[in-house]
């Protein structure tokens, strides 16, 4: 793969077209602020990140934790860029210069895929047509669809949110930079090609989009062993993976101190565990002389110490990699092959959240919670978009929003409205749809 066409400012859906400009801004700094002032970004205010949304301790949901990976992120971007601009003095004045404001606005956009409850919801959505009434549906469905559903990805999602053009509106969907674009599809397959773990890149119905943007950036793919279609990975996917690798671990560790699911001591501990023992001793010492007696604070300095850290870290292995990352060869994550000893605190700290954080009680309700709701809503919308001649069924359709394609004649057209619907739902909508279907609450009279 080659810089100077990897990175390029043509829109998609206005690829003929040459914007007029009234102000000064890149072409990404206009993905950047289009993504900042839209509803589904807007949206993930009301979206869980890993805790229950805020109660009396103000913790992250999907919104802040995007801002933080958005703020590594062009960190991360414009080091990188500075770095290889050094060693490549050909890509000075170029578009390669504005990569940390690509990395950056992938990363406002790597969760709008998400649906509500996180991770939970997506469990409900793929279950519903593996455990649930939507089995009956494999025969009305393509191959490629029912893989789609089966395991239906987030990451897909938002590749389809960006790009997708829903009822009345534009095409090329949110007409965003094919390089922007290309940053977000962290798995370069389509669903039939995933692994056990339920990880693809782009639905069914957005293929074509993405063989567009390959086409177009030099995007190679890559042989396998079964023949099945894979790419290499867009360079830029490794930052956005990193900024996210980076803010998730270490925020969730910052929230868990406060909700007081780890001690001071034990936290403490874990974001010191990234450091040598002169290190430790820069960061103590730093502490005592600034004077801060308050634990929060102690641990708000240490988590900005493991960032930056990691941050550099992260450049680091980049610019190392730049040749097997250019060339499709490169194997696993930035994260994954930084230097030894931040590597292993970073997989303590892994091992350590998935045992006492996202198995803590808190997390676990709002799952169990967040399951049912999302299993409900899929029973009663899909079964109204399979059966719409019904009188329900016609109530429920007219909740949905007109940008989704729900009155279609096709039922996989119809199938995708409700998944669009669904997914676009905050948490509270969520909840408060489903008490309605349910008759647990009435709207006031």
């Amino acid at each position: 793969m080659d810089w100077k066409q990897l990175i390029t400012n043509k829109r998609l859906g206005q690829e003929n077209r040459h914007a007029d400009r009234y102000d000064d801004r890149s072409e990404f700094k206009r993905d950047y602020d289009r993504l900042i002032f839209s509803a589904p970004f807007r949206r993930l205010q009301n979206k869980t990140q890993v805790f229950p949304l805020p109660g009396s301790v103000f913790v992250h949901n999907r919104l802040t934790h995007s801002l933080e990976v958005a703020s590594v992120g062009m960190s991360l971007g414009n080091d990188v860029a500075s770095r290889l601009c050094e060693i490549h003095p050909e890509l000075r004045s170029s578009l390669f210069e504005e990569i940390g404001t690509i990395v950056s606005a992938a990363c406002l956009a790597h969760d709008l895929g998400n649906p509500p409850f996180g991770h939970s919801g997506e469990k409900a959505i793929q279950t519903y047509f593996t455990e649930g009434e939507g089995i009956a549906l494999k025969g009305l469905m393509s191959e490629e669809l029912w893989s789609d559903m089966t395991r239906f990805d987030g990451n897909a999602n938002a590749f389809r949110l960006l790009t997708h053009r829903f009822k009345g509106r534009r095409e090329g969907g949110f007409v965003m930079t094919y390089s922007m674009l290309a940053s977000i599809v962290k798995y370069p397959f389509a669903s039939v090609v995933a692994s056990s773990k339920n990880k693809f890149g782009f639905f069914k119905s957005e293929r074509n989009v993405y063989l567009r943007i390959v086409e177009e950036l030099g995007i190679p793919k890559i042989s396998s062993p079964d023949g099945k279609e894979r790419w290499a990975r867009f360079p830029l996917v490794y930052l956005v993976e990193a900024a996210d690798d980076i803010c998730y671990e270490v925020m969730d560790i910052e929230d868990a101190h406060k909700l007081k699911i780890l001690s001071f001591e034990e936290t403490r501990d874990l974001l010191l565990g990234f450091f040598n023992e002169k290190g430790k001793e820069r960061i103590l010492q730093r502490i005592e002389e600034e004077n801060i007696t308050d634990n929060n604070e102690k641990i708000v300095y240490m988590r900005s110490r493991v960032i930056g850290m990691l941050e550099r870290e992260c450049v680091e292995t980049f610019v190392k990699h730049e040749k097997e990352i250019l060339e499709g060869t490169f194997e696993g994550s930035l994260i994954g092959n930084i230097s030894e000893l931040p590597c292993e605190a970073y997989k303590y700290c892994t091992k350590l959240s998935r045992s006492r954080i996202y198995n803590s009680k808190p997390v676990l309700d709002v799952e169990l919670s967040g399951y049912k709701i999302m299993e409900t809503l899929m029973q009663v919308m899909v079964n109204a978009a399979l059966h719409p001649e019904r009188y329900y069924s016609q109530q429920l359709i007219g909740r949905v929003s007109s940008q989704y394609d729900i009155q279609s004649d096709d039922f996989e057209t119809r199938l995708m409205a409700v998944i669009d619907y669904i997914t676009g739902m905050t948490d509270v909508y969520a909840l408060d749809v489903y008490q309605k279907i349910n008759g647990i609450s009435l709207p006031i009279i």
